[in-house]
């Protein structure tokens, strides 16, 4: 049986998109999976700051910080939320941009490195994703987190300890570098066995087929057994 094809996904916690991509992925992974013989996709996540600037404790809305981030008109930056919030739906995510509450989002990277020491990184990732875009959660302040993560089942005391500490911010820079090396401008973006770069939030059948790629090209260099 072959090794899971690895999927290195560079996201930030604050962009819909990576959110709706997961969604795709995810969809284009379970199609590959479908075909059998043991295909199988490993996931890890990686850190990308689209904002790093942005204060913990933002004073206003979604549409507040894009037209003054990107200096957008507030009535275009709502039309640009409308369609993003369509495209959500498509895949299955209720997007309420009337309470997200914007943030920065360095801890939550944080906690996502620790929760893959847990062996939690893609639960973790699910739960912070849902908190912010769906629920209205706060997903930049220690505690907050730490309720977050022990939804899933990780020690909030332990949690709490470590985004304090800053135990896992160079993992984050580390992360950060790296997408440098590849150059990584915009996220999502998913590099598949190391060897390809997908950009943005493809359609699930654009997944399937660069995995089934992948796939075939492990096999026929595979050498032949005796």
């Amino acid at each position: 049986m072959s090794e899971p094809i690895k999927i290195d996904i560079w996201s930030d916690i604050a962009c819909p998109w990576c959110y709706i991509g997961k969604r795709k992925f995810e969809r284009g992974a379970a199609e590959f999976a479908g075909l059998g013989d043991g295909r199988d996709v490993e996931v890890e996540y990686h850190s990308f700051e689209l904002a790093p600037d942005t204060p913990v404790d933002f004073d206003g809305s979604e549409i507040d910080f894009l037209a003054g981030h990107k200096g957008i008109p507030a009535d275009q930056v709502q039309q640009m939320l409308d369609r993003v919030v369509g495209i959500a739906a498509e895949t299955g995510l209720a997007y309420d941009f009337s309470i997200l509450k914007h943030t920065n989002t360095v801890k939550a990277h944080e906690l996502l490195h620790f929760a893959k020491a847990q062996g939690k990184q893609l639960e973790m990732t699910e739960r912070l994703l849902s908190a912010y875009f769906t629920e209205g959660r706060h997903v930049g302040r220690v505690q907050d987190l730490a309720d977050l993560a022990a939804e899933i089942g990780l020690d909030r005391d332990a949690v709490v300890a470590a985004l304090e500490s800053g135990e896992f911010t160079q993992a984050v820079r580390a992360d950060q570098a790296m997408a440098q090396q590849y150059g990584i401008q915009g996220v999502p973006f998913f590099v598949i066995d190391g060897a390809y770069g997908v950009s943005g939030a493809q359609e699930a059948a654009s997944f399937t087929q660069v995995l089934e790629q992948v796939w075939t090209e492990r096999a026929t260099a595979e050498p032949v057994q005796a």
